[in-house]
């Protein structure tokens, strides 16, 4: 088997290139940024651009016998949330996958499966209060969204070429990638840093007290793994979560051990404005403890954007909670959950030992 993993740096592709590749697997990870994986991991990478599409051609056109493909980019507008509005964006989205899959159909018969991300807005949840919990069998939520584009696009495909699909639905996820569109890993850490730095008390930052899902991208890898060949997975939307629920307030002694600090009493702070605020005291930050030479800019991408939103910053009014039922999937084959507090401590213990970001231990 041959799959192409398109988005292979970010938070989804890189725990999936790991993850299909420890299966053996023949890796192909697409991504103008190499993966960072582990070191004993074999695969192909394929610095491509899904913007052009005469560059998709050349080199997804030159590679034959690509049998899967997980498409996990995503393009977003700086500032994050109002790119969720915006059609223009929404079609972006949708070339982005056209020009990775073309290339790929025009060699007919070699592909057998595709699986796409979606996500909760697929509910409304950044419109109005969702049902609880939401469900796949559910009439199509009535709005705008780069994921009906999509879908209706790979649907059409499917039935003109004869390949498969499974459409996966997480929430919140957390993973390696840093510079990413929505990864509160980083945030976290940057937040803990500089607080530690101007002896600020951290506390969480955020506002009304609300119970999350999340989802660790190591587990929805190895769901993705699963789909690819399981047949009751064929042409199925899956909504997938860790197995539990959260509050951050509850979580934030864990990612304050962690971290190598101390939990303090709430402290409300907007991340998209603290964080940038500081970013020369970040600089001095990397320095002083030895860090990669990241900027706080690349080190955030759009990510304190979505913290803000995932903590309720400023909102005195609890949202409806976004849970999602996951009996579906188990029904369907799919047993694996993880504890969401253990999936804190890992992906923060994975940025503190990759030197991204500093322990205070």
């Amino acid at each position: 088997m041959k799959i192409l993993i398109a988005g292979a740096s970010g938070v989804v592709g890189t725990s999936a290139v790991e993850a299909f590749a420890r299966e053996g697997w023949d890796v192909i990870a697409l991504s103008r940024r190499t993966p960072e994986v582990s070191e004993d991991i074999e695969y192909q990478h394929l610095p491509v651009s899904l913007f052009d599409a005469d560059e998709c051609n050349t080199a997804i056109g030159a590679i034959d016998g690509i049998s899967h493909v997980v498409f996990a980019a995503l393009s977003e507008k700086p500032g994050l949330i109002d790119g969720w509005f915006d059609p223009a964006q929404m079609t972006v989205n949708l070339q982005m996958l056209q020009n990775c899959l073309n290339p790929i159909l025009e060699k007919k018969g070699s592909l057998q499966h595709i699986s796409l991300m979606q996500g909760t807005k697929a509910y409304g949840q950044h419109l109005h209060p969702m049902e609880i919990p939401a469900r796949e069998s559910s009439p199509r939520d009535p709005h705008e969204n780069l994921y009906w584009l999509q879908e209706d696009w790979i649907k059409d495909k499917s039935a003109e070429c004869g390949f498969d699909f499974t459409i996966f639905r997480p929430p919140m996820i957390f993973g390696s990638a840093y510079g990413a569109a929505m990864n509160i890993m980083p945030v976290l850490g940057a937040y803990g840093a500089i607080c530690h730095e101007k002896r600020l008390p951290f506390g969480f930052p955020g506002g009304v007290q609300y119970v999350w899902e999340a989802m660790d991208s190591r587990l929805l890898a190895r769901a993705l793994v699963w789909a690819s060949q399981a047949p009751q997975a064929r042409g199925e939307h899956f909504n997938i979560t860790n197995g539990d629920v959260f509050e951050w307030r509850n979580a934030w002694p864990v990612i304050a051990e962690t971290l190598g600090l101390v939990a303090a009493e709430d402290t409300p702070r907007e991340m998209h404005i603290f964080l940038p605020a500081h970013a020369k005291l970040w600089d001095e930050i990397v320095v002083k403890y030895g860090l990669r030479p990241v900027p706080m800019k690349d080190l955030l991408g759009e990510s304190h954007y979505v913290a803000d939103f995932c903590f309720a910053a400023g909102a005195e009014i609890a949202p409806t909670p976004a849970f999602m039922s996951t009996i579906k999937l188990r029904q369907a084959g799919f047993h694996d959950v993880i504890d969401t507090r253990e999936s804190v401590r890992y992906w923060l213990s994975n940025f503190i030992d990759r030197k991204v970001i500093p322990s205070f231990s």
